[in-house]
């Protein structure tokens, strides 16, 4: 080899590792930069379940959270990394990062003024590391949607014995190994394993989105959301003038329907927080495909069942069930008890019936091979005459008829008393424990006052389903094993409750 020739080939190698230095430098920065970006989230969480959604918080992410004095509120600080692991709570509707919070903002006296203010405000926000997430979570979501339709197409594909068929089968997985990392970002939870290649997909986005957002021409628009009763302003008149200023700031789109960007203002009072939407509809319409009239939300079934702390292989019901979302939503996150649907409805068990099926079937596209099954299952029977044994049930949940759209205020008289009744009977005493909704509370505080002897009222949550104003009372079996009741006895029992209606 001639001189010439060795020294070409050393300066190769030399240019070669010189550029294999700097694309490490550059993931090393990109890496660094988002275990060093951290940002607050605010979520909204059923009202009444802010207390459990923080312990939700602190206990999935290790992250401090902070209540908010509106209530439905929480807020707590996450590195960028984790916010895969924010959409897998359970227990919020929806996820906003935020741009800033003022405290004890002075708003002036007139509504010229004020809303001149929120004119000005928009130009002197922090806006690029709350965009810089919002960018990372927009890729996830697109991910999300990719995943779901490769792994609905494998499953659609049926395998024979044929030479093509193995062709179709390799296909299959290679589509699945193709898009290993996009299940990693959303089952980050489930497989905390993975945390290095996550950080390194966050990295890549983080480089990538640094002159993006500038350049791209986004859609948004401004909600406000206003609590208070000294403003001398209108919700409408905040979001108009403050989105003409974001709109002037960014030369964004103005869009009300059709918007990539949801900027978010919320005034509580003297307190002001500007976020941006990192969820288009609520977290809570997870589970349900097949809806009731009266659907339970999955983050308040989430809440309920978490109030009773369930241990493994405890069995959980609900005796009234409607659509399922209590036991689904329990079978989902304590796949270790047994959980139990039933109701006297034939339709209500039909649509839990096909809710678990719609589960089960996006669980086995989730894996990608044919799944076990569920601890859950379905069945049509009496709420006052259960076909179970004394003392069987560790935990009842269920969402009791309000007397609203199902059943009426007057049956509640008689069917609260013979509930309580035969809960009492199938749950262990000593141990056992319910949760129980309603909004009719005369009816439930009267009926629960003669069942001293079998139930002890522990907690009592306040919640807004809906406008109405609703309680979810959480109960102790007491010590007392379960006598049953003479034919008499009932008739007593369930004529003072009618009396007490009269």
């Amino acid at each position: 080899m001639s001189d010439v020739q060795e020294a070409t080939n050393q300066l190769l190698q030399v240019n070669l590792h010189e550029n294999q230095m700097s694309i490490q430098v550059t993931e090393s920065d990109s890496r660094s930069e988002s275990e060093h970006l951290r940002v607050t989230i605010g979520a909204t969480v059923p009202t009444g379940f802010e207390q459990t959604a923080a312990d939700e918080v602190r206990e999935k992410l290790r992250s401090s959270c902070k209540i908010s004095k509106d209530r439905g509120k929480i807020y707590f600080d996450i590195s960028v990394e984790s916010l895969a692991q924010v959409h897998c709570l359970r227990s919020v509707d929806n996820l906003f990062v935020v741009v800033q919070e003022l405290k004890d903002y002075q708003f002036k006296e007139t509504k010229e003024e004020v809303l001149k203010d929120f004119e000005e405000l928009a130009g002197k926000l922090p806006w690029s590391d709350p965009l810089k997430v919002w960018k990372i979570n927009t890729s996830f979501k697109k991910k999300k949607t990719k995943r779901k339709k490769i792994n609905q197409n494998s499953s659609k594909e049926k395998i024979d014995n044929g030479r093509g068929d193995k062709r179709d089968e390799r296909d299959a997985k290679k589509a699945v190994t193709n898009n290993a990392l996009d299940s990693c970002i959303l089952d980050y939870y489930e497989n905390p394993a993975i945390k290095e290649e996550i950080s390194t997909l966050v990295g890549d986005e983080l480089a990538s989105c640094k002159d993006e957002t500038d350049s791209e021409m986004l859609k948004f628009r401004v909600t406000c959301n206003r609590a208070g009763e000294k403003h001398c302003f209108s919700s409408n008149e905040a979001a108009r003038d403050f989105g003409g200023a974001v709109q002037d700031y960014f030369k964004w789109k103005a869009d009300m329907t059709n918007f990539d960007v949801e900027v978010l203002l919320n005034i509580h009072d003297n307190e002001i927080i500007v976020g941006i939407a990192l969820t288009e509809e609520s977290l809570h319409r997870r589970n349900i495909t097949h809806f009731g009239p009266t659907t339970l939300r999955s983050t308040l079934a989430y809440g309920m069942l978490r109030l009773c702390a369930p241990q493994p292989t405890d069995i959980i019901v609900d005796p009234m069930c409607g659509t399922g979302a209590i036991p689904i939503e329990g079978a989902t996150e304590w796949s270790n008890c047994f959980h139990v649907a039933g109701d006297n409805n034939p339709l209500a068990v039909n649509r839990a019936a096909n809710n678990i099926s719609s589960l089960l079937t996006k669980s086995q596209i989730k894996e990608g091979k044919p799944s076990w099954g569920l601890p859950i299952d379905a069945i049509q029977w009496d709420i006052c005459n259960l076909p179970l044994r004394t003392g069987s049930v560790d935990i009842i949940v269920t969402d009791m008829p309000f007397g609203k759209r199902m059943g009426s205020k007057k049956r509640n008289w008689n069917l609260y008393p013979a509930c309580l009744w035969e809960m009492g009977r199938v749950c262990r005493p000593g141990t056992g424990r319910a949760a129980l909704l309603t909004q009719d509370k005369k009816c439930f505080t009267k009926a629960l006052s003669g069942m001293g002897h079998v139930w002890q009222k522990v907690h009592t949550v306040w919640v807004n389903i809906g406008g109405l104003h609703a309680a979810v009372y959480l109960l102790k079996r007491t010590l007392q094993a379960f006598v049953h009741p003479s034919e008499q006895d009932k008739e007593e029992l369930l004529g003072n409750a009618k009396n007490e209606d009269d």
